[in-house]
């Protein structure tokens, strides 16, 4: 059996899934557009919640403290996915997996103190701090 004919043997499991998922996906997008119910109403295209009838602008700042925790939380996150994989594999990595786990720890650890130490974990207000620094408290 030559090269070409157990690629294709080994890809042809691979090609019917991507067709099947396109296929599955064309047939519930399409089915939802033709027996979907149309709204001409002028209230379907109000935004609704709960029953409660909306007052004021939908386009509310938040502050960016709320951005910065959420970024922190993905990174720091990320490292429990990480940390979970590696203790899976423990027995395989061996001390070497172990020693690169201390180091990946203590690089997060490092980034974690830089984020203390430049206040960004700090969600006073700029008013709070002041009244803090003028009391003497810290």
């Amino acid at each position: 059996m030559n090269i070409e004919a157990m690629l294709a043997s080994d890809l042809l499991p691979l090609i019917i899934y991507f067709v099947a998922v396109l296929a599955v996906t064309g047939i519930m997008l399409g089915g939802a557009y033709f027996l979907g119910q149309r709204h001409t109403a002028k209230a379907a295209d109000e935004p609704f919640e709960s029953g409660v009838v909306p007052a004021g602008d939908v386009h509310i700042r938040f502050s960016i403290q709320f951005y910065l925790l959420a970024i922190f939380f993905v990174i720091f996150d990320m490292e429990s996915v990480f940390l979970f994989a590696w203790s899976v594999a423990l027995r395989e990595s061996g001390w070497a997996g172990f020693v690169e786990a201390l180091i990946f720890i203590g690089v997060l650890l490092a980034a974690l103190a830089y984020l203390w130490a430049v206040g960004a974990l700090d969600w006073r207000t700029r008013r709070q701090r002041i009244d803090i620094q003028k009391s003497g408290r810290e």
